[in-house]
């Protein structure tokens, strides 16, 4: 396969964003993601037909540019020789173009599967383990917070340099990205307060143990969804997906972003949303999300990229305004994505930066 020109490093997509029919979606997204330049391409990890090692195998597969990277998959759902050997595959497999990204999982769902909850400890110890067994490292008599093994080992060969990321949310988890891992991935409608701090939170502790600060590269991940999508998707993407995270830990993305935990509890309470069963971004009727739309303030929404193509880039151009290092155009998929990075390819950042600094100052 020829090697694809990769125009925007900084910008990265979903791949199977949302609830996809079939996971060869993937196969299509891919070639137009890299058609359009974009640097990194995502999988987030569902139990159904998004398992993240068959798609992190495709994915790298049918690409030549792509950085493919796992955002996330959980540590303690596969031995740690399966995920060690995984990554190694992918490594080799992408010329080097695979980070194995981890991330905690959602409590609601580890509560209900009786999986026990991922701690930051657990994640630390995990990293080590993965670095160690990349270099070739034989691991006796290990015993710390990510289990027991009397013996891990892969190749005494490998000395394999593989990135590892980290989809964070609470300050100790983002704490821990800038010590110990190289790219961290931040939730959608984060504020841009919440953002500017998670990257001086990452950063600083970079600094802190003597690490390379600018080395650690931290992603923001902006909900992207343009007004040239029909209003039933722009509903879906935004409100359903909202409503969703509200769902599975609404409590800490209240917290984080400091919104009014009374909305979250009017929120929890309405009669449809407390009787609901399932997600509701991928089980809702319109009708239903357009309810659920009255339920969420304008500004929980607000963080994200809406509008025109021209407006969906100048929100995403102003994430680097917060100290972001790369953007996630999130929720659409890379065909859906063109008018915005076309946008965002012939606009001078100049012009973009002062239009969404406009477009703020017009929010009431």
């Amino acid at each position: 396969m020829q090697g694809s020109t990769v125009s925007h490093p900084e910008l990265g997509c979903y791949l199977l964003a949302g609830a996809p029919e079939s996971p060869r979606d993937l196969i299509d997204q891919v070639a137009e993601a890299e058609r359009l330049g974009l640097g990194s391409a995502f999988l987030s990890e569902r139990w159904n037909i998004k398992e993240a090692a068959s798609l992190s195998g495709a994915a790298g597969a049918v690409s030549s540019s792509l950085q493919i990277v796992t955002a996330a998959t959980n540590s303690n759902t596969r031995h740690p020789l399966v995920t060690a050997s995984f990554a190694t595959t992918m490594h080799r497999l992408t010329g080097g173009r695979f980070t194995l990204g981890l991330g905690r999982g959602a409590k609601v769902m580890y509560d209900m599967f009786g999986l026990p909850a991922i701690t930051t400890a657990e994640l630390e110890d995990f990293a080590g383990l993965m670095r160690r067994l990349w270099r070739g490292e034989a691991i006796v008599g290990h015993s710390g917070p990510a289990g027991d093994y009397r013996l891990l080992a892969l190749d005494s060969s490998f000395d394999e340099d593989i990135p590892l990321g980290l989809v964070a949310f609470g300050p100790r988890t983002l704490d821990l990205a800038g010590r110990v891992f190289d790219t961290v991935v931040l939730h959608t409608f984060f504020t841009d307060e919440t953002t500017r701090r998670c990257v001086d939170t990452v950063k600083s502790a970079a600094e802190r143990v003597g690490r390379d600060p600018d080395a650690v590269k931290v992603w923001a991940c902006l909900a992207t969804v343009g007004d040239h999508l029909s209003e039933v998707e722009q509903r879906r993407k935004m409100v359903g997906r909202l409503a969703t995270y509200l769902q599975m830990y609404g409590d800490l993305m209240v917290h984080t972003n400091d919104w009014d935990p009374a909305v979250l509890r009017r929120f929890r309470e309405d009669s449809l949303v407390a009787g609901f069963r399932g997600l509701l971004d991928g089980a809702a009727s319109d009708e239903e999300l357009a309810h659920v739309a009255e339920l969420l303030p304008d500004e929980w929404l607000a963080p994200s990229a809406t509008g025109t193509p021209a407006e969906c880039a100048a929100a995403v151009r102003a994430q680097f305004d917060l100290g972001v290092d790369g953007v996630i155009l999130h929720g659409a998929t890379p065909h859906q994505l063109g008018p915005v990075v076309k946008e965002y390819a012939t606009t001078p950042p100049s012009a973009i930066a002062q239009a969404a600094e406009a477009s703020k100052r017009e929010i009431p």
